[in-house]
Order: C-alpha cells, then sequence, then structure tokens
C-alpha cells in the first residue's frame, strides 16, 4: 500500500516528534542546529562516528534509539557529503530521495528536519521536498495483497529553517513539477489493457478542471484533416485513434505559444513487423512522450505559468491484424508527402509526422518540441543517462541543454546531416519511414525534420529515460516520468518574464 505523505516548512521548534533528523559534512561533526541537538545526547560525536564507520557521506547514518536529553524516539544523523558539492542539480533532491528512504526503513511516521548549514536556499529546500515525494511514489494499484507490512500508513515530514523567505513560493513551483512527473510515471506505468488511446484521451481531458483548454479529434476529423501517416498507424487496432489538444493561455493574448508534441503509441507490437516477445511487454511505455506532454501541461496549469502553451499528442494503439499496414505501403502524410512503409515497427515517427504538422500549421508557434520513445538506437548510444536531443535551431537545442542540467533530467545533443537525410529517401515515395540500422535515431530526427517547417524545433528521443531505467534516489519506479521537470525548467528560465 502506497504511504500517504504531509510536508511543511517552519521557522518554530522542534516539538515532540517520532524522529529528528540532522545532517553532517563529510569529514566534520554536528554544527549550528546540529550541534545544539547532539550535545543534548551527551554522547562524544567523533566516538560515535568511529564505533558507527560514519564519515559524512551522502548515505551514511547514525540513528540513535530513545537518545537521552531529547524528545523524541530516535535521534537520526545522515551524512551530507562536502559542502562545496551542495549547488550540484540534484544534490538537495537526492538528499530528499535518500531522507524519504532511511525514515521508510526506520519504520518512523513522523520526522523533524533540521536544515541549518551552507548552501541552504528556498530552492533547495522545495528540491529536498520535492525528493521526498518523488521517493515515496509506488504503483501498487493492481496489487491484491498490497498491505502496510507493519509500516506507518501516514508520513509526516517538517523541515526546519532558520529562515523560510520565499520557501513557500519555491516550493509551489517545485512541487507542480512533481505532480506533473508522477502523472506521467502512473500513464506509463498503467497496463495496456486498461490504458488505451481513449482512456488516455479522457486524463488528458481532466486537465480541463485546471484550466486547460481541450480538444480531442476523432478518426473521422483526422481523416479530414488528412491525417493518413498517423492514422495507418492505428488501422489494425480495434481501439480508435485519438489526437489530443491542449492549450495552456497564461501567457500575453495574441502571442505564439510554445507548442510540446508527444508520442503516443499506448502499446507497440511492431505491427506486421512484430517485435520479439521478450522485450514486447515494455512496449506499453511506448508512450511516455505523450505523458510527459501530459504532465507538462497540468505542472503549468499548477504553478499558473506566465505563458502560452500548446501540447498535442497522438494515441494510437499498433497491433498486427488483417487491417494493419504493410510493410510496402506507401501513405500520404497531412503535409502532403509521401511516405514508403519500410517498417512497420518505424511507426512513431508517423505519428509524430501528421501531430508535428498539424501544431505547425494551427498554432504558428514560437517553437516545438517533440518527446518521443523513438529508438531503440539511443539506448545504445546513451544507455539511460541522458536522452537525445536533435535540433534545427542551436539556441533552442543548447537551452534544453542547460534545463537538463538544472533539473537533473540529462541530455545530450546528437548531430543531423544531410547525409543522413540521404539514408531516408525512398525509390518510389518522397522519403521512407527507417533508414535502417547505421544512425538510426540520426535517421529517425532527419525523418521529423521533414514535418516542422521553419519553426525552431527540437526533438527529444527519450526511450532510454522514459522507463526502465536503473533506480535512483529520486525514483524506484518502473516509469520515470522524464521530460516533465525539464520542460518545467525549460519554460521557467527561457520563455516567462
Amino acid at each position: 500500500m502506497t504511504q500517504s505523505l504531509n510536508v511543511a516548512v517552519t521557522q518554530k521548534r522542534v516539538a515532540r516528534t517520532g524522529a529528528i533528523v540532522i545532517y553532517v559534512a563529510e569529514g566534520g561533526g554536528p554544527s549550528g542546529a546540529a550541534e545544539t541537538i547532539w550535545s543534548r545526547t551527551g554522547l562524544d560525536f567523533k566516538r560515535t562516528a568511529e564505533a558507527t564507520g560514519f564519515e559524512g557521506k551522502p548515505g551514511h547514518m547514525i540513528d540513535l534509539v530513545t537518545p537521552a536529553g531529547l524528545d523524541c524516539d530516535r535521534l537520526v544523523v545522515l551524512g551530507r557529503g562536502k559542502d562545496e558539492d551542495m549547488n550540484a542539480s540534484t544534490v538537495w533532491s537526492d538528499r530528499g530521495g535518500s531522507l524519504l528512504a532511511k525514515l521508510d526503513s526506520l519504520g518512523v511516521s513522523e520526522a523533524a528536519v533540521l536544515i541549518d548549514e551552507p548552501g541552504q536556499t528556498a530552492d533547495g529546500i522545495a528540491e529536498l521536498l520535492a525528493g521526498v515525494r518523488l521517493r515515496q511514489y509506488g504503483f501498487d494499484r493492481y496489487k491484491s495483497a498490497a498491505k502496510a507490512n507493519g509500516k506507518p500508513q501516514t508520513l509526516t515530514v517538517t523541515v526546519h529553517v532558520a529562515d523560510d523567505s520565499g520557501i513557500e513560493a519555491a516550493m509551489t513551483r517545485r512541487m507542480a513539477a512533481v505532480e506533473g512527473t508522477l502523472l506521467a510515471r502512473t500513464l506509463v506505468n498503467e497496463p495496456p489493457n486498461v490504458l488505451g488511446p481513449v482512456e488516455c484521451a479522457a486524463i488528458a481531458s481532466s486537465l480541463s478542471d485546471h484550466g486547460v483548454e481541450v480538444e480531442v479529434l476523432t478518426p473521422a476529423e483526422m481523416e479530414k484533416l488528412g491525417m493518413e501517416a498517423l492514422l495507418a498507424v492505428a488501422q489494425g487496432s480495434e481501439r480508435p485513434a485519438r489526437l489530443v489538444v491542449m492549450q495552456w493561455k497564461g501567457g500575453a493574448k495574441g502571442a505564439a505559444p510554445l507548442a510540446f508534441v508527444g508520442k503516443g503509441v499506448i502499446f507497440d507490437t511492431g505491427g506486421i513487423s512484430i517485435k520479439p516477445a521478450v522485450p514486447m511487454y515494455d512496449m506499453k511505455g511506448d508512450m511516455g512522450g505523450a505523458a510527459a506532454v501530459i504532465g507538462l501541461m497540468k505542472t503549468l496549469a499548477l504553478r499558473s505559468a506566465g505563458v502560452n502553451a500548446v501540447g498535442v499528442i497522438g494515441l494510437v494503439e499498433n497491433m498486427p491484424d488483417g487491417k494493419a499496414y504493410r510493410p510496402g505501403d506507401i501513405v500520404t502524410a497531412m503535409n502532403g508527402k509521401t511516405i514508403e512503409i519500410i517498417s512497420t515497427d518505424a511507426e512513431g515517427r508517423l505519428v509524430l509526422a501528421d501531430a508535428l504538422w498539424y501544431t505547425q500549421e494551427r498554432f504558428k508557434p514560437a517553437a516545438i518540441i517533440d518527446l518521443a520513445t523513438l529508438t531503440g538506437a539511443v539506448v545504445v548510444a546513451l544507455a539511460h543517462d541522458f536522452a537525445a536531443v536533435f535540433s534545427n535551431d542551436d539556441a533552442l537545442a543548447d537551452n534544453l541543454m542547460d534545463a537538463g542540467s538544472a533539473s537533473g533530467e540529462k541530455c545530450w545533443r546528437m548531430p543531423m546531416a544531410p547525409a543522413y537525410a540521404k539514408l531516408i529517401e525512398s525509390r518510389f515515395a518522397d522519403l521512407k519511414n527507417s533508414g535502417g540500422r547505421p544512425g538510426g535515431s540520426i535517421t529517425a530526427a532527419q525523418f521529423l525534420a521533414n514535418f516542422v517547417g521553419e519553426v525552431p524545433w527540437a526533438h527529444i528521443d527519450i526511450a532510454g529515460t522514459a522507463f526502465g531505467a536503473p533506480n535512483s534516489e529520486t525514483n524506484t519506479s518502473w516509469g520515470t516520468g522524464y521530460g516533465v521537470a525539464l520542460l518545467d525548467r525549460l519554460v521557467r528560465d527561457c520563455y516567462e518574464g
């Protein structure tokens, strides 16, 4: 059973609580408020640290049960690492995730965390509590035997600071991104028999409760628009496709919006070019790009972002069937380009082709950013640590990489060039949907470049970062929600006044 969580920040003194948590720097001893608390135990810190192997490194812990002189059940001392490392982008959020893990392992239901140290900022405290919430997330709704296992059903974490100036505003901003990230994680984690294109569109539509304007286009409406590429992918499934358009109007009236487009292949068998059985079960996560766009639009609404933003997601299921599209077929995209189908498993770029063209044609955006679990090749190139960025605009690419460093959702720019575009030239049509194995992520991006016109555009291949990444301090879930924090930071830093 997923534990409920309450978090708060206060300047008040610590009252009776289950656990008091203090931090000690690597190679040092308690200082400031931590020193005051420790002194009440009457213990020699150096001797205690040596006896327990505590060196102040991240992950190190001293746990004193019913400590003398303190009105708590236990005093928990955690290593905070080196002071000079405290400004790194993910240090505070990682600290929050580690804190949650320690409290959970100890069975604590209420904790007072003292923060009085170099590097304390309002944004740092917000990151700390964001890390707690992100690590606390679990997806166990389908476990019939989900139980508390002796752990408290509710955890309350109160952070005590000397100065709470700006923390409330910082928490509002950061927790909005957390809520969007958790929504994206849940969408990716949902089983494909529960979450289809129609169901995913309904969840996106619920963002209207937060002030987002939502439209849902049916196959008939998409057919009138000429979206033959997107509809070709969906034609082998019993579940009808959907195109969802989400608008947040928080900027100046009439100002060109920033557009986000997400690949939403709810489940991908590979179609007629069917995938091997072993990794196919992971393909419920092939809608990670759409999930991130939905989560981002929720984030922007929750924090009343001062920007005009559009989110467009193409939702389909790619299945083998007598009605499915075939290798060798030629389809016509919305912009009139013809596409020879080399592989029906190169389907995401077909969905994005029509979604991208529709977005730039209708909204005339200031920039377009698409997210997609597009290629296995990107996992070979960058593993699970970085997403790949491809762009026709140097400034946009640089801004994305800066936002990745600041948010902890890292990305790395990859090349595009005419030589790669030649690999997707078709003998029978304007383009072919696969250039083969060499440079597979790059040729996919070159394909998408045909559907964005002259708009500044970036494509982010998140196949290695959207799901299945190794556990981290802030995530033990299969789905990561990658992209929400990255793009929210981009909006905050580059597109809001």
